[in-house]
């Protein structure tokens, strides 16, 4: 049997089972690929990966180690967590090339631009937290107590709480996405969203409290640009997110009597 290469799967292409599971594997193998190639990498710019990773840290401040194995297991761990971060870009793609052609191409326009739209947001948030985030949140802890207690910054633990929050803030900036989905997608309109503003306020805090490491210092400093994604995405959903006339038309057939 002929095989289907990966990336001339179609809407009109009626595969088997075999040749949908062909081409997941192509997609996988060609995702784990790029992620050991990018794991590898890390792990060979190991120096500037800690460099980057220790900027936010105040003052002349390093992070110290326990053990005989644990310099070498940390770095491992750091070099996979920025692995999947620089190849996150190429696995989104393989995904979003396997799901695709699943779509009407009415269907297609309303996804397409959301999917594109992940990454951006996602680097976008990675960046606010690195920049922003992280060192006001590091300035407050390490100083709450200070005389008190001698203050010392673990390693493992630091980097683990390093790549969390930057995940975590890529994932809130998801916000303009998600209202843009939920309304092309006719489940709410803009003016609902725009009429129950408080409660997303008390959404956004919640989330902007369950941060790790949270402060009201970071608290506050997080609330500030979700709340700014938010009001652009109503603007963005008045704008862009009104359902097509294929999906609006589904939307009221569907609702109908049966």
């Amino acid at each position: 049997m002929k095989r289907l290469k990966a990336s001339r799967a179609g809407h009109a292409d009626e595969l088997t089972v075999v040749e949908h599971l062909d081409e997941l594997r192509t997609r996988i193998i060609v995702s784990a690929a790029v992620l050991v190639v990018a794991v590898g990498l890390c792990f060979w710019q190991n120096g500037l990966l800690l460099e980057i990773a220790n900027g936010p840290l105040p003052g002349d401040r390093e992070p110290i180690t326990f053990g005989v194995t644990e310099p070498f297991l940390t770095t491992v761990k750091l070099s996979a967590y920025a692995g999947i971060l620089l190849a996150l870009p190429v696995i989104l793609y393989q995904a979003y090339s396997f799901i695709l052609p699943a779509f009407q191409p009415a269907e297609k326009r309303v996804v397409m631009p959301l999917l594109m739209a992940v990454p951006v947001l996602f680097i976008a948030g990675a960046v606010f937290a690195y920049f922003v985030v992280m060192p006001a949140a590091l300035d407050f802890l390490l100083g709450f107590n200070a005389d008190a207690f001698r203050i010392e910054i673990r390693g493992s633990e630091y980097y683990g709480f390093f790549v969390l929050t930057l995940i975590s803030v890529g994932v809130l900036f998801q916000i303009p996405v998600g209202t843009l989905a939920i309304t092309r997608l006719a489940i709410v309109t803009p003016e609902q969203l725009a009429a129950n503003r408080r409660y997303a306020i008390l959404v956004i805090a919640v989330a902007a409290m369950l941060l790790p490491g949270t402060d009201p210092v970071t608290m506050l400093i997080s609330m500030a640009p979700l709340y700014g994604l938010f009001e652009l995405s109503l603007l963005l959903a008045r704008r862009f997110g009104r359902p097509p006339a294929t999906i609006g038309r589904w939307s009221a057939a569907s609702s109908g009597p049966a």
